[in-house]
């Protein structure tokens, strides 16, 4: 402790280009440790809120290398390196936010490493065929990834306590690193996330907010309103950009990113948010099911826990797709249309408020303190 009874922490990211998801989650802790020492692998000046950006990223060799922002996800194999560069102070409690490299952070002797697990490692897990495929290239690369799952595995050895984002990512805990984990979910902003003061009636556009990443399955979406002439608007652009514009129709509308206020103010007048991919929590369904939308989903991953479908104790948030089609998801838009007063908005909005940021921040300063408080308790005694 400091000399104002404040636990000594480090707070680890894998890398900081933009404020996302992982960012907001680690943003709190920023928020509440404002001396935090605070290491990631590569740092882009602004691109993260005021409250992470007031703490100085100390970056790895990885940060100084040319435009390495346009290409870091491709550096992965010297990412161990450049971990391994890393020399955290002397502390009380290190807290990783991971879902690459940062949980491998060396703890200095003595502190307690908690790891806010978004998922073990996906490109070498559970997702390397969505990122690499089945190919020639895939077969080069698995000796690659084979060496990174040995190192993954290894390298949880020195964490003292997961944290998990989902139970599905529980169970990936698990599997990878046979190890147990404590459920805390995300943050969601239901505060800006609502609906209108003066709703008003739904428009008849489904939705879709998403980075166009192969995995997130938005071809699913494109293919399905094209096919059933339903109007889309996608939110996005990535990697996938070229493909999905090839595969649309005229009914599919490309809108680029947009602001949070441009999206809360799509998802308050939308039909239903599309949700195809299979994520690890899926931030994005909440959000729109706090401004009073319906959620259509792959009923696999996250958006299992977070939306309820027709039939049990409480009011339907939206549908689930169980085979990951475009003729399933068509089917699944087909049966949303024929039960249209099922989905009541208050519904939607009273299961967002359960995936709140002032849950988020009391379950996760309670358990740190809680696993703080037991750490030390033998050396007090032997003092």
């Amino acid at each position: 402790m400091d000399a104002n009874h404040e636990p000594r922490v480090v707070l680890v990211h894998d890398w900081l280009t933009g404020m996302r998801g992982g960012e907001k989650c680690l943003e709190v802790l920023c928020r509440r440790w404002p001396r935090a020492k605070l290491f990631t692998l590569l740092h882009r000046r602004g691109s993260v809120s005021p409250a992470i950006e007031r703490l100085r990223p100390k970056t790895s060799f990885l940060d100084r290398l040319p435009g390495v922002h346009h290409y870091y996800r491709w550096l992965l194999p010297l990412m161990p390196k450049a971990v391994a560069g890393w020399a955290p102070p002397p502390c009380d409690l290190v807290v990783s936010f991971s879902h690459c490299a940062a949980k491998a952070v060396r703890p200095p002797r003595g502190s307690v490493h908690v790891c806010y697990c978004f998922t073990p490692m996906r490109y070498a897990w559970h997702m390397r065929d969505s990122y690499f495929g089945r190919g020639l290239k895939a077969r080069l690369l698995e000796t690659v990834l084979e060496r990174l799952r040995q190192w993954d595995r290894r390298t949880a050895a020195g964490v003292t306590h997961f944290l998990a984002i989902s139970k599905t990512v529980q169970r990936r805990i698990e599997e990878c690193y046979n190890r147990d984990s404590t459920v805390i979910y995300p943050p969601v902003d239901t505060d800006f996330y609502c609906p209108a003061i003066e709703p008003a009636p739904r428009e008849d556009f489904y939705l879709v907010v998403s980075a166009f990443a192969p995995y997130k399955r938005l071809d699913l979406a494109v293919t399905a309103c094209k096919r059933l002439g339903r109007p889309l608007v996608v939110v996005g652009t990535g990697q996938d950009a070229a493909r999905l514009r090839r595969l649309a129709g005229p009914t599919v509308h490309f809108l680029g990113w947009r602001s949070d206020a441009a999206i809360r103010e799509l998802m308050r007048r939308c039909r239903a948010l599309l949700f195809p991919g299979e994520e690890d929590f899926g931030i994005v369904p909440v959000e729109a099911m706090a401004c009073g939308a319906p959620v259509i989903a792959y009923g696999r991953g996250g958006a299992v826990e977070t939306v309820i479908a027709p039939g049990g104790r409480h009011a339907p948030t939206g549908l689930f797709f169980m085979e990951q089609t475009a003729d399933c998801l068509a089917d699944a838009l087909t049966a949303f249309e024929m039960r249209p007063d099922e989905f009541s908005p208050a519904a939607a909005r009273r299961q967002a408020l359960h995936f709140n940021k002032q849950r988020y921040e009391e379950e996760l300063y309670a358990f740190l303190m809680g696993t703080l408080r037991t750490a030390q308790a033998p050396s007090r005694r032997a003092a």
